[in-house]
């Protein structure tokens, strides 16, 4: 299982719809992609413009190739994409250790 990790930073002030914009194109877009295996989306305390998103996938060509490179992205980035202060940093990673 591959987690990609991406930073947000959205613009001051949009908390509030960000929050319901993320939580709706997770539901009803990324949630419909091939390998798609869950999420966790956190929001910052000191810096409230700050979001952690985790998705997990099957593969990373689950999401490098077949999502980003396919028709969901675009609808998930018309979502989403709004309220970017600034793109995304997003990285994936391997599990080494888990605790119980």
């Amino acid at each position: 299982m591959i987690l990609e990790l991406a930073d947000i930073r959205i613009a001051p002030g949009k908390q509030a719809e960000f929050d319901a914009a993320i939580i709706k194109g997770l539901e009803t877009v990324i949630s419909r992609a091939n390998g798609f295996r869950g999420y966790k989306v956190n929001k910052g305390v000191e810096s409230p413009e700050r979001y952690i998103l985790m998705i997990y996938w099957a593969t990373l060509e689950d999401h490098t190739v077949a999502f980003r490179q396919g028709p969901l992205f675009a609808e998930w980035r018309a979502i989403v994409g709004p309220f970017f202060a600034v793109p995304p940093t997003v990285e994936h990673f391997t599990l080494l250790q888990k605790s119980r």
